[in-house]
């Protein structure tokens, strides 16, 4: 398998969203976006599948020597092998993705945040970056594509969040904040809950409302940043955010029930949804 048949063969399995969009894209940009995809899920993979921290923080610091010696001109793994040739032209940096590692770092040495300060920054490494890096490879020309890029990446995490409370809290993970737990008189250990009702209540509800708002709030203002000129080229970042949001206003029109399962698109509904932005643009 050559490191191009790697990280397609990656970046296919996962089933992501994100999948769907790189389908529209030129080859060249295809290539490089599916590689840098492919690193994401690597180093994402190392905190979900590993179960003993230590070795799942050797693993991340691997993966710190191999972007170091791969911007040195020595790639060894086949993601970066099939990454690199296209750090040049489409601006991607070793910064961009040490900040992504430090993002899965976080998720070994904390499994609460205290507020929204704290998830936020948690946010940008691991989803705002993300963002940057593929403005810059699907093209753009204004620094305010960046801003916008950086925001949608924020709105879409949240909504994963949102979704996958249930799942997280069962690997001993809760990314809503503690001050809004608090807030809403919602305990860890309602969330935690493993029988019917699982957890589920009028404050949990309340509770999920304000995220939700939290996260749409983040997608307007991310789709106001905009600019006109970079909205064509920007096309699959808007089919990545019309499939999250979708995703999103199934969740609620099912009353956040996201404790004892994940929703989820069909791989036809969010080739629908691709579809359907691609030809308006939107």
């Amino acid at each position: 398998m050559t490191p191009e048949e790697y990280v397609q063969d990656k970046a296919a399995k996962s089933g992501s969203s994100f999948y769907y969009a790189f389908l529209f894209l030129p080859p060249p940009r295809r290539a490089a976006i599916t590689a840098f995809y492919a690193f994401c899920r690597e180093v994402d993979d190392v905190v979900d599948e590993v179960s003993d921290p230590g070795v799942a923080a050797t693993k991340l610091a691997w993966w710190r020597k191999e972007v170091a010696t791969s911007f040195a001109g020595q790639p060894a793994h086949p993601v970066m092998k099939a990454l690199m040739p296209h750090v040049v032209e489409y601006a991607i940096e070793p910064t961009h993705l040490n900040a992504i590692i430090d993002g899965c770092q976080m998720d070994l040495e904390q499994t609460r945040f205290l507020d929204w300060a704290g998830l936020a920054r948690y946010c940008h490494l691991v989803a705002g970056v993300v963002g940057e890096v593929a403005a810059n490879i699907f093209g753009r020309s204004s620094d305010a594509t960046t801003e916008y890029a950086h925001k949608l990446g924020q709105a879409m995490q949240l909504t994963n969040i949102i979704r996958d409370v249930g799942d997280d809290a069962r690997r001993g993970r809760i990314y809503l904040p503690v001050s809004e737990l608090q807030r809403f008189d919602v305990k860890a250990s309602d969330i935690l809950a493993r029988a019917a009702p699982w957890g589920y209540s009028e404050r949990f509800t309340a509770l999920m409302k304000f995220q939700a708002e939290r996260a749409h709030r983040c997608y307007d203002e991310a789709l106001a940043l905009l600019p006109e000129a970079d909205r064509v080229t920007q096309k699959p970042g808007l089919m990545m955010a019309n499939i999250y949001r979708t995703l999103l206003r199934e969740i609620e029109a099912d009353n956040f029930q996201v404790l004892h399962q994940r929703t989820s698109l069909t791989p036809l509904r969010k080739l629908w949804i691709a579809l359907r932005t691609n030809v308006r643009g939107r």
